[in-house]
């Protein structure tokens, strides 16, 4: 199954009216970022614990860890959680950034360093949303 299809197939499996904010927000999403590299993770280890939610994936960048590692990963992340859903914004290295910019203008969200979560869309200020996106597109730390 190829990664669009992993990710239709994880929308599809969430109750309403969950499912169809996911549906939108990928649609968003894929409008802003439209030649984006897909990505799908199941949330399991290596040893095939859960150890997150499953979440799609938008974009590329590369995180650099303290040993000096490298690893390639998504730019805008988006999962299903116990209240609505999650958008991650990764590779921002201010990590005040997003909740004192974005934060007290988006609506009803808890925003983070990296995550801005939200019961459903019709809470939060969608084109605050689509600014906080477009920011960590244009600004994460070593993109390919």
């Amino acid at each position: 199954m190829n990664v669009q299809a992993q990710i239709e197939k994880y929308i599809a499996s969430q109750p309403e009216p969950k499912r169809n904010d996911m549906q939108e927000l990928h649609r968003i999403i894929l409008q802003l970022m439209p030649a984006c590299k897909l990505w799908f993770l199941d949330g399991k280890n290596s040893e095939n614990k859960t150890v997150s939610n499953p979440n799609a994936g938008y974009g590329s960048y590369t995180i650099k860890y303290a040993n000096g590692e490298t690893r390639e990963f998504y730019q805008i992340g988006m999962c299903a959680n116990t209240i609505g859903m999650s958008v991650y914004v990764m590779g921002i290295e201010d990590k005040t950034y997003l909740p004192r910019v974005y934060g007290k203008e988006i609506g009803k969200a808890n925003v983070t360093g990296y995550c801005i979560k939200f019961k459903t869309l019709k809470d939060i200020n969608m084109d605050i949303l689509k600014a906080a996106i477009l920011y960590g597109v244009q600004n994460s730390s070593l993109r390919h």
